[in-house]
């Protein structure tokens, strides 16, 4: 199994290794090109197409926006991704349909060795973050790695999500915890 292979399947990895460097390389020159832009310029769609592939017409993302890889974000129809986002996408990121993801949010997949001598290394693992469909995150939410949001949740401004959060639910805090349930459920 490559490096990259054991990226993307949680396993521990080296981030140094060419063929992962090549792909945050392409990342980061791609972001650069889309600081630049916004999502009404000619241009913009060829570009975040480059980053983002299988992105589907009706999802916008606004720059400005950073992330790993790109490749490892998967996105569903109508997602809008406001200003300033960061996407750490070692592992996958997917973001279910008419979710909105509100200004400087960070989704970070990266978990580092916890043994400081092994953190010395130029060595991680990655686990997927998934946020469902109809979901609303509020400005400056953090998700840490390996995090499910079920669908139709609202995570309030400025929380750090560290468990899951279920279905029809409003979190909040710093750890976010469930604060209601919603739609009636």
């Amino acid at each position: 199994m490559t490096e990259f292979e054991k990226m993307r399947n949680r396993e521990m990895y080296y981030f140094s290794d060419p063929e992962i460097y090549k792909s945050l390389d392409h990342a980061k020159k791609v972001c650069t090109r889309l600081q630049t832009m916004n999502i009404a310029d000619n241009g913009y769609r060829d570009v975040i197409e480059d980053l983002i592939p299988d992105i589907p017409y009706t999802t916008k993302v606004c720059p400005p926006f950073h992330c790993d890889h790109g490749s490892g974000i998967i996105l569903g129809e109508h997602v809008f991704v406001n200003y300033n986002c960061v996407f750490l996408d070692g592992g996958y990121i997917r973001i279910g349909s008419h979710t909105l993801i509100g200004p400087n949010c960070q989704l970070y997949t990266p978990q580092h060795p916890m043994d400081y001598l092994e953190r010395r290394e130029k060595k991680e693992t990655a686990y997927p973050i998934t946020i469902g469909e109809d979901c609303w995150l509020g400005g400056n939410v953090v998700v840490c790695p390996g995090v499910t949001i079920g669908n139709r949740c609202i995570i309030a401004a400025g929380s750090v999500v560290t468990k899951d959060i279920p279905d029809d639910s409003m979190a909040a805090g710093c750890p976010a915890v469930v604060k209601k349930r919603l739609n009636g459920k």
